[in-house]
């Protein structure tokens, strides 16, 4: 299994938009509403983490103005 796997996040976001989550959550035995809040506790971890992550990648070395078109990111006026 790769790490980066978009097509999982995308199954997880429609998981939780399309009113299924929130389905298994109301109809659930306590032990899978248990699991249900686990989950998205370590969820919001890791979002946490990547957004720290993405931060420091996004202005390492001037990357937001690579990513912005400006050039080699070189820092140089």
């Amino acid at each position: 299994m790769a790490i980066i796997d978009l097509e999982y996040l995308e199954k997880l976001e429609n998981y939780m938009t399309s009113g299924d989550m929130k389905f298994e959550f109301d109809n659930g035995t306590e032990e899978k509403r248990f699991e249900i809040l686990e989950f998205l506790e370590k969820l919001m971890d890791v979002a946490e983490i990547a957004d720290e992550y993405a931060t420091k990648l996004i202005f390492k070395e001037g990357m937001l103005d690579q990513l912005a078109g400006g050039g080699s990111g070189g820092g140089g006026e």
